[in-house]
């Protein structure tokens, strides 16, 4: 009886290790990322020069995130949506990550300027807005407590205003907070004085902001970076680039 319940003992063990094995063996885990684009198509942005630079850009990060290239993280879902729009409060389309899948680098940057054209700009830019559409798309789409990247092409410059001067106060970012313990707003092509403001000034406790000049951002293509004419999975110099100046980590930092 004894060499039985050992049998049976050491059978029961050899199995739980055996499914143990197999669980860590089952392959890569579905990605968990949950990806948010802005794009400000208002008239300040789109005069700044910056606009077609900054949609040719966003094409190759999305295509790079989506393949997954030299370990950038791959999305689970990405939406894409514009900034704004003709008065306070106006909700906007959020294209899905199927719109962009299965699309080479041309076909993506060719989508984006179908989707925003330079001639329908927005009158307002209302960031606000834009926030409480992207914690209601995480909410709707079941996406709470996943890493959450809010990536924004914009000069940063909020229409909100007090006592004659732009009022970085006055977003919002309270419908994110309870959202996910990882969420990061990154603004890319402003210049350093508005940056500066929406790190120091915007009120927030879990949200984390990263901010980019545009100066800084036009640096993306340069021959030095950027190869023309190389398959992008083979820009290794350029995806570091990607990595150090766009999908830095950043630090929580708490603004009351």
């Amino acid at each position: 009886m004894k060499s039985n319940y050992k049998t049976i003992k050491i059978l029961i063990l050899t199995s739980l290790l055996l499914l143990a094995s197999g669980c860590g063996m089952s392959g890569p885990q579905k990605p968990r990322l949950s990806l948010f684009i802005g794009v400000d198509i208002s008239g300040s942005f789109i005069k700044s020069g910056y606009f077609d630079e900054s949609l040719d850009f966003l094409a190759h990060y999305i295509y790079a995130h989506l393949h997954g290239i030299d370990k950038l993280e791959k999305p689970n879902v990405l939406f894409v949506s514009s900034i704004g729009g003709a008065r306070p409060g106006e909700a906007k389309t959020f294209y899905p990550i199927q719109i962009f899948e299965n699309k080479s680098v041309d076909e993506i940057n060719t989508k984006l300027h179908e989707l925003f054209p330079k001639d329908k700009q927005n009158d307002f830019t209302d960031f606000n807005a834009f926030f409480e559409q992207v914690a209601q798309t995480i909410r709707n789409k079941n996406l709470v407590l996943r890493p959450v990247s809010v990536v924004m092409v914009s000069d940063g410059k909020p229409d909100i205003k007090k006592d004659g001067h732009t009022d970085f106060r006055s977003l919002k970012l309270h419908p994110l907070e309870r959202l996910s313990r990882n969420i990061t707003i990154r603004l890319l092509y402003t210049d350093p004085v508005t940056g500066n403001k929406w790190e120091t000034l915007v009120p927030r406790r879990r949200v984390k902001i990263w901010t980019q000049d545009a100066k800084v951002m036009t640096s993306w293509n340069d021959s030095t970076i950027y190869i023309p004419n190389e398959p992008i999975s083979q820009e290794k110099r350029w995806v570091g680039w990607v990595k150090d100046n766009v999908d830095f980590g950043v630090r929580a930092r708490r603004v009351d």
